[in-house]
């Protein structure tokens, strides 16, 4: 069996503030995947706390299996938070109604889509983060939902 060794960096990254910052982006979900994957290369006590936040704390699943496979690189001993269900951002169903009918009547998926992206991106990252390559799908058939209300 092969295993795979990981060079690891004792020291604090010279980008700490920037990688801070970015893994603090709550409307983009990429950088903040990145901030993970820069931070998993240095094994020091404040890019461990920045991972356990994210790991514990992100809204995006992806990205707290990330910070998980980080940790535990590092040795720590954490354990997987589940997934979470329902609503990933508090009243993101109601955000959605109400661009919804913020929109005219007969419009399509794409002006709700582009709206959603425009006025909470934060919403719309989290979502597109979560489900990946569901995310399209996943989201017509959320708008397809309202549409019967």
């Amino acid at each position: 069996m092969n295993h795979l060794t990981i060079e690891l960096n004792n020291e604090i990254p010279p980008n700490l503030e920037e990688l801070k910052k970015s893994a603090s982006r709550t409307s983009n979900w990429r950088e903040r995947l990145e901030a993970v994957e820069a931070l998993g290369q240095y094994n020091d006590q404040q890019t461990i706390n920045i991972l356990a936040r994210m790991m514990s704390g992100d809204t995006v699943y992806p990205i707290q299996e990330a910070a998980y496979r980080k940790l535990r690189a590092f040795g720590e001993d954490v354990q997987l938070p589940p997934r979470k269900k329902g609503d990933l951002i508090k009243g993101a169903g109601k955000v959605f109604v109400r661009i919804k009918k913020s929109l005219p009547e007969g419009h399509t998926f794409e002006e709700f889509k582009e709206k959603l992206q425009k006025t909470r991106s934060d919403v719309y990252d989290t979502y597109e983060g979560d489900k990946g390559s569901d995310f399209d799908q996943w989201l017509e058939t959320t708008w397809a939902s309202l549409l019967k209300k």
